[in-house]
C-alpha cells in the first residue's frame, strides 16, 4: 500500500483526501519511483477547482523526484536505485507511482531532491518560454508578471543570464526584495502604482515580451506594455482565466503575438526532455539559476499548501515531503515548512 492525496470532486483545498492505494507491478516500459520530494504548482489548484477538467477520482501533481524501485521488462534506460525526476502527467501527490520511462530524467549528484522536484515543471516551462515562445535577445526589455512565483523567479534569472533587461511586478515590499535578490533590474509594486505607466517609463517603446502568469487581472495591461510585434506569453491564471479575447485586442495594439505554451509539445519525446533537463540542471548546478524552496509541507498537508498558494502567502517553490509527519485534520493544519526566508 502507498499513501496518496486524492480528490473525488472539485472544490476547495478540503477536497484533498489521504487514501491508501495499491500499485500494480510496472508495465513493460514503466518504472516505479519512490518519491522523496513532490513539487506543488498553481496548475494543481486549477485541476482541483475544476478550471482544468480532469477525470475523477484523481491524484494531482505534475512533478516529483525519487528513487527508482523497480523497472518493467523492456526498460534499459534506468536501473533500480537511480535518482530521477519527472514532470507530466498528473499523479505525483503520492509516496510512489509507476510512470513511463520516457517521462523521467536522470538527476545529477549536484542537484538535491528538493531542487529537482521544484524545477522540473517550472524550469522546463521557463526553458521553452525563453528559447521557443519568445526567444530572449540581449539588451531587450521583458516584463515578468508576478516575478516572485516559482516560474517567475526562474524566468527572471534565465532572461538576465541571456542578457535581457528584466522588469518584474510584485505585491509587497518583501517580494520586491526577493525579486531584486534574483537579479530583477526594475521592480514594480502593482498595488502602489500603475504598472503599465511604470513599464512605459522604463521602456518607452514597450517591452519585447511579457511573461504573464497572473491572467485576468493583468491581461489588458500586459498587452499595453508590449511594443509593436511584441509577444505575450500567457502561462498562468492565478487571478482567473483570460476571457473575451479578440483578434482586435492584438491588432489594435501593434500587431502583437499571443501564445499559451503547453510543455508537453516542447518536450514531447524523451530526447527533447533529456536535453532540456540536462541544460536546466547544468544552469542550476553552476549557480546561474538559483532555486529557492521556501515552503515545505508533509504530503498529507497538501491542502494547507494549496490554501497558502492561493492566498499568495508563498514565494519561490513549494514541495511536499512524503517522509514528513503531518496533520490530517484539513487545510488549517500546521504545515511542515521552514520559516520564510529570501534564501541564499
Amino acid at each position: 500500500m502507498t499513501k496518496a492525496m486524492q480528490i473525488y470532486r472539485t472544490g476547495g483545498p478540503e477536497v484533498l483526501t489521504a487514501v491508501d492505494i495499491v500499485l500494480p507491478p510496472p508495465g513493460p516500459r514503466e518504472v516505479r519511483v519512490r518519491h522523496t520530494a513532490i513539487g506543488v504548482n498553481f496548475v494543481d489548484v486549477n485541476y482541483r477547482t475544476g478550471l482544468y477538467p480532469i477525470a475523477l477520482p484523481a491524484i494531482l501533481g505534475n512533478e516529483a523526484t525519487g528513487v527508482v524501485e523497480s523497472v518493467g521488462s523492456a526498460v534499459r534506460e534506468v536501473v533500480p536505485g537511480e535518482r530521477v525526476a519527472y514532470c507530466d502527467p498528473t499523479g505525483a501527490y503520492c509516496e510512489a507511482r509507476n510512470i513511463a520511462v520516457d517521462r523521467v530524467a536522470a538527476v545529477p549528484d549536484a542537484i538535491s531532491d528538493e531542487q529537482a522536484a521544484a524545477i522540473m515543471l517550472k524550469g522546463l516551462t521557463a526553458s521553452c518560454m525563453v528559447h521557443r515562445c519568445a526567444p530572449i535577445r540581449a539588451g531587450e526589455p521583458v516584463l515578468i508578471q508576478a516575478v516572485t512565483g516559482g516560474v517567475g523567479l526562474l524566468l527572471c534569472q534565465w532572461a538576465k543570464h541571456l542578457g535581457a533587461i528584466t522588469i518584474g511586478t510584485v505585491g509587497s515590499a518583501d517580494k520586491a526584495a526577493i525579486a531584486r535578490n534574483h537579479g530583477c533590474d526594475h521592480v514594480i509594486s502593482y498595488r502602489d502604482v500603475d504598472f503599465v505607466g511604470e513599464v512605459r517609463r522604463i521602456a518607452p517603446e514597450g517591452v519585447a515580451a511579457v511573461f504573464d502568469g497572473v491572467g485576468r487581472d493583468t491581461y489588458y495591461g500586459s498587452l499595453d506594455c508590449l511594443r509593436p510585434f511584441g509577444v505575450m506569453v500567457a502561462f498562468g491564471n492565478t487571478s482567473g482565466p483570460l476571457t473575451n479575447l479578440t483578434v482586435r485586442d492584438l491588432s489594435e495594439r501593434g500587431c502583437l503575438f499571443l501564445t499559451r505554451p503547453k510543455l508537453r509539445y516542447y518536450v514531447g519525446d524523451h530526447a527533447a526532455l533529456a536535453a532540456a533537463a540536462e541544460e536546466l540542471f547544468a544552469l542550476v548546478g553552476a549557480g546561474t539559476l538559483r532555486v529557492d524552496v521556501n515552503h515545505r509541507y508533509a504530503l498529507v498537508d497538501a491542502a494547507c499548501a494549496h490554501a497558502d498558494l492561493q492566498a499568495r502567502r508563498t514565494s519561490g517553490s513549494i514541495v511536499l515531503l512524503p517522509c514528513a509527519t503531518g496533520q490530517q485534520a484539513g487545510y488549517d493544519a500546521a504545515p511542515v515548512q521552514q520559516p520564510f526566508a529570501t534564501g541564499d
